[in-house]
């Protein structure tokens, strides 16, 4: 896809999805700003992505309003004061019975996928109104869809990122800004899995073999996603090609949610 002329912002892309969308963008011609939580994870990423085209970051934590303030400014200055395409990938993951889900946990857990998400729409949309221009891709779960048992807090807080989505799809089409989601299902290769199945091993007591064969049983397709099938979504939503699309929670689940 090409997305020569446009920049775009994206967060959590030190891990292996949101990564792989800045790779995305750059393969596409777009200036590339990225951020996430650890310093050298951030400049580790920007060394190589920077090999395929312009790609600065900074660290900073999504849930600080004066991080994200920062982050902002210095991706508006290094784009001449315009960022057209926002991604919010950071997220974190947590599992455990509700009864042992401890205050602070639910609160972090709401802190990095909703409040990070929100503060980023925050502080970039303005620019955006500005230009009468602009591509929001929140990224919900299919967790956010229907719950997911032993995950509590982050099916909530996902749940949380689609109903955001929707109001800022009506708040700010008038502004010539859409804005959408995507609501994966398991992930390979990706930190989230890790935590994820690592803790289902420990609460349902089964062997990691056991674990990934149960669920991509629940799967039509009979795989778990890919690394890449969730980026192909991201660019998509950000493309001319989805210029008529807005407020639309997307899942790329293999069939596995399907509404």
């Amino acid at each position: 896809m090409n997305f020569e002329g446009k920049t775009v912002l994206v967060t959590g892309a030190a891990g292996a999805i949101g990564k792989g969308i800045a790779e995305g963008f750059l393969q596409g011609k777009a200036k590339v700003y990225i951020t996430d939580i650890d310093p050298k994870a951030v400049n580790a990423a920007v060394t190589e992505l920077a090999r395929g085209g312009f790609c600065h970051g900074m660290a900073a934590d999504v849930t600080r309003p004066e991080d994200v303030q920062m982050v902002v400014a210095a991706a508006a200055k290094a784009f001449d004061n315009r960022i057209d395409i926002l991604v919010n990938v950071a997220g974190i993951v947590a599992q455990g019975p509700v009864e042992d889900i401890p205050v602070e946990e639910w609160d972090r857990i709401f802190a990095v996928n909703c409040k990070g998400t929100f503060l980023f729409v925050k502080h970039v949309v303005p620019m955006m109104k500005t230009h009468g221009f602009g591509r929001i891709v929140n990224f919900s779960s299919k967790s956010g869809k229907t719950g997911s048992a032993l995950m509590t807090h982050y099916s909530g807080a996902k749940a949380a990122v689609i109903g955001m989505t929707q109001a800022l799809a009506f708040e700010l089409a008038d502004f010539g800004i859409n804005v959408n989601c995507l609501c994966p299902g398991i992930t390979e290769n990706t930190g989230v899995w890790n935590n994820v199945s690592s803790g289902y091993v420990k609460n349902m007591n089964l062997p990691m073999d056991e674990v990934v064969k149960k669920f991509t049983a629940k799967v039509p397709l009979k795989r778990l996603a890919k690394i890449r099938d969730v980026v192909a979504v991201t660019l998509f939503l950000a493309s001319e090609g989805a210029d008529y699309m807005t407020g639309q929670a997307i899942n790329v689940t293999g069939g596995r949610e399907m509404h």
